[in-house]
């Protein structure tokens, strides 16, 4: 079953023709890579899925259903959560505080209830609590909920972007260069949580990433971009041994 479908995605920027008729596809439950060389248009492609350009053609699908067009929250609220190459945490918030952002539109509650303080409430922000404490439980983060992300370190930050989209309850998540910075270790202990994530949560992950020992070692399927238009797609064996795509990109990569 095919859960995200975008189809023939064009977006230009003034000369530049960043993403050119690009047609990708990931069934629910995989882990699909989007890889090339840097200004291939990658994140272009995750900014047009999630509404932060509009697209100048073509369309985007979430379980069928047409989701282009709408504001980014109406995107997030179908169900697809994000992180960004740079990482964007609120200063000022604990790590806690930061996940309940996200959380924020599952809880059932209205103004007068809000306002007032009244018992459904109260209950929501317990259940909202309880359920964002598991999801800082998941990414190792439980011991830090009340530190400011400001204090962390870079790999402890990464983590806790990757739980505030979490938080969101996405059926996708799309993770643009989630272990940039990271050291080896710490790459290792990423790739074990992405496929627990995948595996003991049933989410599909679409990846942005640079190193290929991660695309490898996670992805079901690839896509290679170049200069905005699709190069190749294919496992992971069929992309390692295609000329076009060593010539473009591999070639330049540290594989191990």
């Amino acid at each position: 079953m095919i859960l995200l479908e975008a189809i023939g995605m064009k977006k230009r920027f003034g000369g530049v023709n960043a993403v050119q008729g690009l047609t990708i596809k990931v069934e629910k439950g995989s882990i699909v890579s989007l890889i090339g060389p840097n200004g291939a248009g990658k994140t272009t492609v995750f900014n047009l899925i999630t509404g932060i350009y509009p697209l100048d053609s073509g369309s985007v699908y979430l379980d069928g259903k047409l989701i282009s067009g709408l504001p980014q929250h109406k995107i997030t609220r179908n169900g697809i959560g994000r992180t960004f190459q740079n990482i964007r945490l609120f200063k000022g918030l604990t790590c806690l505080e930061n996940v309940l952002t996200a959380y924020d539109h599952r809880m059932r509650y209205g103004l007068t209830e809000a306002v007032f303080r009244l018992p459904r409430r109260r209950s929501e922000e317990r259940i909202a609590r309880a359920n964002c404490l598991k999801v800082l439980e998941l990414v190792g983060l439980t011991n830090v909920a009340e530190e400011r992300p400001e204090n962390l370190p870079y790999g402890l930050q990464r983590k806790l972007e990757l739980a505030r989209a979490l938080a969101i309850g996405p059926q996708i998540l799309l993770l643009d260069e989630p272990a940039a910075g990271l050291n080896p270790h710490e790459v290792e202990e990423f790739i074990d949580l992405v496929r627990r994530i995948n595996g003991d949560l049933g989410l599909t992950v679409l990846l942005i990433e640079h190193r290929m020992r991660i695309v490898m070692s996670l992805s079901k399927w690839i896509y290679v971009m170049n200069f905005g238009e699709l190069l190749a797609e294919g496992r992971a064996k069929e992309i390692l041994s295609n000329p076009a795509v060593i010539s473009a990109y591999i070639g330049e990569e540290e594989i191990c």
